[in-house]
């Protein structure tokens, strides 16, 4: 009964979120119409409360899916995959299970020593922080689940080729000698829970994560409400839209040093393709910021070589750019605004 009536709770705050920011821009604020401020202050408004309350179910749900998936259970469903099948299986389980670029080193160890092939470990790195909740419940939230989708389908594919064609390369000799001697270990159960067991996990990582992200999400939204209401329509399109053919080597370059998760980079993006920008391009800039971050690589150099890493951040770069220009050739600019 509770759950029910959170739930009717939540959907009738959620769907009056329009007229509450339009009210306290114009009404509680006094601000005149079509002014950058006034736009600024409604996006903001609008927008801060939408991806948080997305962001809350959406966590709870994926909290609740994480209790079937801990790392040894992860590792036993990797071990001993033919590598085709290994690289769909391990990218799949990237978006559902709880682990960052933080985590990539015990990760990487985990899976190697278990006997999980190269390519099948470099599928899931890539896209454990690539798709995850935080990115698709704020795509959803700012444009839709048509482009939700359209993201985790092409994140996907990347950690899907990207590790099969790590793994044809037989780089096994540019890992570090030392990570293959650590024994492997048993394959430990997960533990038995009971679906009340399961919904306090969820919850724990409502709090964690949404308690983690939320400032973020806060100054992503602010920024884009700056550009929302102050950059000119059509400004960005000059040097990010489909036609300029550098756009998208340029998107990605400046988004590898530009470290940020998707809470912080998402409502940015929002704003940048409202201004004008071609989706491809902006796609391959969140990519990049989220996919190709230079502390991963100094996390990984740990365990591997400097060549190793070369070709990791190459291969997925690549496909990067492949998405990029594919959706600018095939997706006129402006027609995906929220």
């Amino acid at each position: 009964m509770l759950g029910v009536l959170a739930l009717t709770a939540w959907l009738l705050v959620y769907t009056h979120l329009g007229e509450a920011a339009r009210w306290l821009t114009l009404g509680a604020l006094g601000l005149a119409p079509g002014t950058p401020l006034a736009a600024a202050v409604e996006f903001f408004t609008f927008e801060v409360p939408k991806v948080l309350l997305l962001l809350v179910v959406v966590v709870l749900v994926v909290g609740i899916i994480r209790t079937f998936f801990t790392p040894e259970r992860t590792r036993s469903l990797l071990a001993g995959r033919r590598e085709s099948v290994g690289n769909v299986l391990a990218a799949l389980l990237g978006v559902v299970t709880p682990f960052c670029s933080c985590s990539a080193v015990p990760l990487f160890i985990g899976f190697v020593t278990a006997g999980v092939p190269l390519g099948v470990t470099f599928s899931f790195l890539i896209a454990a922080p690539l798709i995850n909740e935080v990115a698709l419940v704020l795509l959803w939230g700012l444009f839709g689940w048509k482009i939700a989708l359209l993201y985790m389908g092409t994140g996907l594919a990347i950690a899907m080729i990207a590790g099969w064609i790590i793994g044809r390369l037989h780089l096994e000799s540019w890992v570090e000698p030392w990570v293959y001697a650590i024994p492997g270990g048993p394959n430990l159960a997960s533990e038995t829970l009971t679906w009340g067991d399961r919904l306090a996990a969820g919850w724990t990582a409502v709090g964690e994560i949404v308690g983690k992200v939320w400032p973020y999400v806060v100054l992503g939204i602010a920024v884009g409400a700056g550009i929302h209401g102050w950059v000119p329509e059509g400004f960005l399109a000059s040097f990010m839209g489909r036609d300029t053919w550098w756009a998208v080597p340029a998107a990605v370059l400046l988004g590898v040093p530009m470290y940020s998760n998707a809470a912080g980079i998402i409502p940015i993006v929002q704003a940048l393709l409202e201004k004008g920008a071609a989706l491809g391009t902006v796609l391959a800039f969140m990519m990049a910021v989220i996919g190709l971050s230079l502390p991963e690589a100094v996390i990984l150099r740990k365990v591997l070589t400097m060549r190793l890493i070369l070709v990791f951040f190459g291969v997925v770069t690549l496909g990067i750019l492949c998405v990029g220009y594919l959706f600018n050739l095939v997706i006129p600019t402006g027609v995906l605004h929220p």
